[in-house]
């Protein structure tokens, strides 16, 4: 005995596709926001707290802007697997930032700088 065939409805959804316009002005607002951001750390024009507070700002701005321009979420036929990328993206940010802190904490915490002259003394060849 064969069974019915039932009607199956197939939606379809165009992704909108990226243009070099939208690549071109995430380009510009990322370059914006590390230019800002170096210029504020190297002037010492603010206070250390409210430095730290522009950085913070700044780094979650350049966040979205990867994630809206480059990374197309909100876009997507499946976001699922954004969400995915996504989580995995913060991730492997957490883990470098996290990391690069702990390292230079100990290396500062384990070098004095009478030790790190001799280093770089023996680095060329001096001693």
């Amino acid at each position: 005995m064969e069974e019915p065939v039932q009607n199956v409805v197939h939606a379809t959804f165009q992704p909108k596709h990226a243009t070099f316009l939208g690549y071109l002005n995430g380009f510009i607002l990322s370059v914006v926001f590390t230019v800002w951001a170096y210029i504020a750390t190297i002037r010492h024009a603010l206070s250390r707290h409210t430095l730290i507070a522009t950085l913070l700002t700044l780094a979650f701005a350049q966040f979205l802007v990867q994630l809206f321009f480059f990374l197309h979420i909100g876009h997507e036929t499946k976001p699922r697997w954004k969400l995915l990328l996504l989580f995995m993206m913060i991730v492997f940010v957490l883990i470098l930032v996290i990391g690069s802190i702990w390292i230079m904490y100990s290396l500062n915490y384990r070098m004095t700088p009478q030790q790190m002259n001799t280093y770089l003394l023996k680095q060329d060849g001096g001693i």
